[in-house]
């Protein structure tokens, strides 16, 4: 398959190939192609593989498994006074 891109895509591509963010038009037309598409699975994404991952969390906030924030913190706090040192 082959996709004509206009001028002006051609021209603002090859700018990123110059600066050295890809290695080609073609790559940079690639990436882009793929992250355009990332979008769109995840607009059409209905989020049912999360149902049971959300499911697991509830029940561990209901068994009492859980860290308050203030906690959280002071262990953040005191794992990094650790690395002070």
């Amino acid at each position: 398959m082959r996709i004509r891109l206009t001028p002006e895509q051609e021209s603002s591509l090859q700018v990123y190939v110059e600066g050295g963010r890809f290695a080609s038009v073609e790559a940079a037309a690639r990436q882009l192609i793929d992250v355009g598409l990332m979008e769109l699975d995840a607009e059409t994404d209905d989020l049912a593989w999360a149902k049971p991952l959300v499911d697991e969390a509830r029940e561990a906030v209901a068994r009492g498994e859980v860290v308050t924030l203030e906690d959280h913190r002071a262990h953040i706090a005191k794992l990094l006074s650790t690395l002070e040192k």
